[in-house]
């Protein structure tokens, strides 16, 4: 289905030989020794061994390595160079027992090494859901930063218009809406073992995104249920943990009640007409210093049941 073109698609964005003031003439490929090539820093992309491996293993075996990786000089003090573009390239390499492997050098900042990172390998077939969500937020990052570059023009733009403007870039380069993103970004929070079910498809999509919403101790005792019972929330209990806490702090007994359907834990709704409360204030008093006073009382009155107790 064809995603409806976006405001962001209208936006001029350099390309990446005009982004690094690079020309096809600049650049040369070197053999660079796999140990002076260090991993970019928080890769996303998964690298093992399963049966596109086997394949790109067989044809570096018989051809080469066909197109070139792609590293930065690096800062780490570690290594030479960063590695950006060709990681499983690299895996194949050493798997093949070679030392070398063909890359481009090339002066990028964080931000201009990140989206070529993303860009080079999101298109992959197969990717895991973990895998897009932190190569979404790691491009929308570095689009957001950029955006406050002056040959962007998105300097003066409010913040909230600038991850707005963000968000939608990543969508339009990536075949997805903005809300989309939004939603897989969101399973950045989520713990690495809940984020593993959702990988494995044992947890589903917009569930685990309602249950990145709890805290990171409140995930904790969810899958200490989930350990325990083997039981997966559904949408609707889904939905309910998150409710319940941003409302308050989510306890084990209030998980167990949740997955188990057993009685509800949300708070009963009470509200006071207007007209009601009239009697017991003076006219001119404000929501917010009658919602004062109601709440001092209640909590006075709480105080002398429990002393009565």
């Amino acid at each position: 289905m064809a995603v409806k073109e976006s405001s962001a698609s209208k936006i001029k964005f350099k390309g990446v030989d005009a982004l690094f003031g690079l020309s096809e003439e600049q650049e040369c490929v070197r053999e660079i020794p796999l140990d002076e090539l260090d991993t970019f820093k928080n890769h996303p992309f998964k690298v093992f061994r399963d049966d596109k491996m086997e394949e790109m293993i067989e044809s570096i075996s018989e051809y080469g390595v066909l197109v070139p990786g792609i590293a930065r000089p690096s800062n780490s003090g570690e290594k030479d160079y960063e590695l950006v573009v060709g990681h499983r390239r690299k895996y194949a390499c050493r798997e093949l027992g070679l030392k070398t492997m063909p890359v481009i050098i090339r002066d990028m900042s964080d931000d201009e090494a990140t989206v070529v990172m993303v860009d080079s390998n999101i298109q992959r077939e197969n990717l895991l859901y973990s895998e897009k969500a932190f190569a979404y937020r790691m491009k929308y990052e570095a689009l957001k930063r950029q955006g406050r570059r002056t040959d962007l023009t998105l300097v003066q733009v409010e913040p909230k218009l600038k991850k707005r403007w963000a968000a939608e870039m990543v969508g339009t380069e990536v075949g997805e809406t903005m809300s989309t993103i939004k939603r897989y970004i969101r399973l950045t929070y989520l713990s690495n073992y809940l984020l593993e079910f959702v990988d494995k498809n044992e947890l589903p999509f917009t569930v685990a995104v309602d249950l990145s919403y709890l805290k990171s101790n409140e995930q904790s005792l969810l899958l200490a249920f989930i350990g325990t019972t083997k039981k997966m929330p559904n949408g609707s209990q889904a939905k309910k943990l998150k409710e319940l806490s941003q409302q308050k702090e989510l306890t084990g007994e209030d998980i167990e009640k949740i997955l188990r359907g057993e009685a509800k834990v949300n708070y009963q709704k009470i509200s006071f007409s207007e007209k009601q409360l009239q009697k017991y204030f003076p006219p001119d008093y404000k929501k917010e210093q009658i919602e004062k006073i109601i709440f001092q009382l209640l909590d006075s009155w709480k105080a002398q049941t429990e002393q009565r107790g």
